[in-house]
C-alpha cells in the first residue's frame, strides 16, 4: 500500500492520489485497489501518471456471488438450506433503496422516484416475477402467507435460524404499504405498467421509462386488493407484536381501515386499475378476500366481531357453491376453511375443509412424476400452495400423518425427488434451473450491456439463489429455458406457501 490521499466527488465517485510513487524511465509498475462496496461493483475510471492518462476504464472481474445460505446436513433434503435460499430470492426482488445488509450483491438502488407522478413516496416493495411491476395484489398475498408461516411454524423457523430473515422479508412489503395507504378510503395498488416494463429487458438499475401509479379509492374501489392487503397487515402485526409494539400497532391500524374501506365500496380491483387485468385480473371475486381480511383482522385482535363478519360473507358469497381447486394469489377459499375450522370449530367449515384435503390427496389430477397439477401456469407454486394448506391441517390435527406425508412427498417432488432428478429451486439439488426467466439475473455485471440476453443460450450469469421457477405441464415436461414464462418465469407469490412449507417440514422434522 502506498501513502495517498482520496478524494469524494459523490456517493459513487472518488480521486485517489499519491504523490510517493517513483517510477525510472523504461520501468514497469503496477498499482492494485482493494476496495470494500455494497451493490454496484467498483471499476477503474482512469489512471493518469504526470499528468498523462496511461489508461482507459479499468473494468474488475468480480467473484462470483456464493451462496450465502449453508449447508445445514438435513436429510433427505436440507429444508433448513432451501428457507433460508427463498430468502435470498426476495432480497433479489426487492425495489427501492437497498440496506446495507443486502446479500444479493449484484442488486443495486433501484425505482428510487416510483409515486412522484401522484406526489407521493411509492418507493420499495417488491418487484412482481422476472420483470419490474409492482403488483400490489399478489404482492399483498405474498406478505400475508409469509407471514402465516411465521406465526404457525415459528418453531421451524426458529430451527432453521430463518425468524430475522422471514420478519425482514415480511417487512420490506408492509412498509411499502404503509406508505401506499395515503389516505382512509385511498391505497395504491400499482406502479409501472405492464406493456412498457415487459418491453425492456434490462436491469432494474437502468430503467428509465416512466412508471405511472394507479390507486383505488371511493369512487374506483377494489374490494380485493384492500382486503387481501388488510390481511397482510392483520397478519404481520402478529408476527412484530412481541418484537416492535408500535410497529404492530400501526399496521393494525391500517388493516382495520382497509378492510373498512373494503367492506363498504365493493368492486374488483382491477376495473380500477385496468392496466392489471391482462396480468393479475380478480377471477375469483372479492368474496374471499373479505372473509380472509376478517379472519385475519379476528386472529390479531382477538375481537369475534370480526370472526361474525367472516361467518357473514361466508354466508353471503355462498362459499360452497363452487369447488375449491387451488390456494393462490387469487383464490383465499382454501385458507378460509383452514382458519374458520381453527377459530369456530364447527362442522360446518370443517367438513369442506377435510372434504378438499382429501381431494388433494385422492382425485386431484397429477403429472406422471406425481406433482399435483392445478394449473398450467406456474404448477410448481400450486402443488407448493396446497402443500403448505396440508401441512398447516396436519399441524392443527387434521388427518396429519396423512396429509404431512402428502406433503412432504410434494416438496420432495420441488426439490428433485422426481423420476427425471429435476431441482426446480434455482441454486439447490440435482440439475437446477439455470435460465429462469428473470430480468435482473439475466443481465451480466456492468458496465457490459444487457442486450441480447433474453434469448441467450447460456446460463444467467447471476445465480437467483432460492427461486422456485414455474414448473413442468400437465405431461411433466420442462425445458429450462429463458424465454418460456409460463414454465420457468419466478415470481414472489410462488415462493410465499413454499417458505412456509419448508418451515413446516424443519418443526415437524
Amino acid at each position: 500500500f502506498f501513502d495517498g490521499s482520496s478524494t469524494k466527488h459523490d456517493d459513487y465517485h472518488f480521486t485517489v492520489e499519491s504523490q510517493n510513487i517513483h517510477v525510472k524511465a523504461g520501468e514497469e509498475f503496477s498499482t492494485k485497489f482493494q476496495v470494500e462496496y455494497s451493490h454496484y461493483l467498483p471499476f477503474v475510471v482512469n489512471e493518469v501518471v504526470n499528468g498523462v492518462e496511461i489508461c482507459d476504464v479499468i473494468v474488475t472481474t468480480p467473484a462470483p456471488m456464493l451462496n450465502p445460505c449453508a449447508e445445514t446436513g438435513m436429510t433427505p433434503y436440507d429444508y433448513s438450506q432451501v428457507l433460508c435460499m427463498s430468502f435470498v430470492f426476495y432480497e433479489a426482488q426487492r425495489s427501492g433503496k437497498l440496506p446495507a445488509d443486502q446479500r444479493v450483491t449484484w442488486r443495486g438502488d433501484s425505482a428510487l422516484d416510483d409515486g412522484s407522478d401522484v406526489g407521493h413516496d411509492l418507493s420499495g416493495g417488491y418487484y412482481d416475477a422476472g420483470d419490474h411491476v409492482k403488483f400490489g395484489f399478489p404482492m399483498a398475498y405474498t406478505a400475508t402467507v409469509l407471514a402465516w408461516g411465521l406465526i404457525d411454524f415459528a418453531e421451524g423457523y426458529e430451527a432453521a435460524g430463518q425468524t430475522e430473515y422471514g420478519r425482514a422479508a415480511v417487512k420490506w412489503a408492509t412498509d411499502y404499504f404503509l406508505k401506499a395507504h395515503t389516505a382512509t378510503d385511498e391505497f395504491y395498488g400499482q406502479v409501472g405498467a405492464g406493456g412498457p416494463d415487459h418491453g425492456y429487458w434490462g436491469r432494474p438499475e437502468d430503467m428509465t421509462m416512466e412508471r405511472p401509479s394507479y390507486k383505488i379509492d371511493e369512487q374506483h374501489p377494489g374490494s380485493d386488493l384492500a382486503g387481501e392487503t388488510a390481511a397482510a397487515l392483520a397478519a404481520a402485526s402478529i408476527v412484530f407484536q412481541d418484537v416492535d409494539s408500535a410497529y404492530a400497532a400501526e399496521m393494525l391500524g391500517v388493516a382495520k381501515e382497509l378492510y373498512d374501506f373494503a367492506d363498504n365500496y365493493r368492486d374488483i380491483y382491477d376495473n380500477a386499475i385496468t392496466d392489471a387485468t391482462a396480468y393479475y385480473h380478480s377471477w375469483s371475486g372479492y368474496g374471499d378476500e373479505l372473509a380472509w381480511a376478517a379472519l385475519w383482522l379476528a386472529r390479531a385482535t382477538g375481537d369475534d366481531a370480526y370472526l361474525d363478519r367472516a361467518r357473514g360473507h361466508w354466508d353471503e358469497f355462498d362459499f360452497l357453491a363452487e369447488d375449491v381447486l387451488q390456494f393462490s394469489w387469487d383464490d383465499k377459499r382454501a385458507g378460509v376453511y383452514g382458519l374458520l375450522t381453527l377459530l369456530d370449530g364447527s362442522s360446518e367449515y370443517s367438513d369442506p375443509f377435510v372434504k378438499y384435503l382429501d381431494w388433494l390427496k385422492t382425485s386431484a389430477p397429477y403429472t406422471p412424476q406425481g406433482l399435483v397439477f392445478l394449473d398450467q401456469w406456474g404448477s410448481n407454486r400450486h402443488a407448493a400452495n396446497v402443500a403448505y394448506i396440508s401441512l398447516w391441517a396436519a399441524k392443527h390435527g387434521i388427518d396429519a400423518a396423512a396429509n404431512e406425508e402428502w406433503a412432504r412427498g410434494q416438496i420432495g417432488q420441488l426439490l428433485g425427488d422426481n423420476p427425471i432428478y429435476q431441482s426446480f429451486v434455482v441454486g439447490f439439488g440435482e440439475n437446477p434451473p439455470q435460465r429462469p426467466h428473470h430480468r435482473s439475473s439475466s443481465c451480466p455485471t456492468p458496465p457490459e450491456t444487457c442486450d441480447g440476453m433474453m434469448t441467450y443460450d447460456g446460463p444467467n450469469p447471476h445465480v437467483l439463489y432460492g427461486a422456485l421457477v414455474g414448473g413442468p405441464s400437465s405431461s411433466g415436461d420442462y425445458n429450462d429455458d429463458r424465454q418460456d414464462y409460463q414454465h420457468n418465469e419466478v415470481a414472489c407469490d410462488y415462493n410465499a406457501a413454499f417458505s412456509g412449507a419448508l418451515a413446516a417440514l424443519v418443526e415437524l422434522s
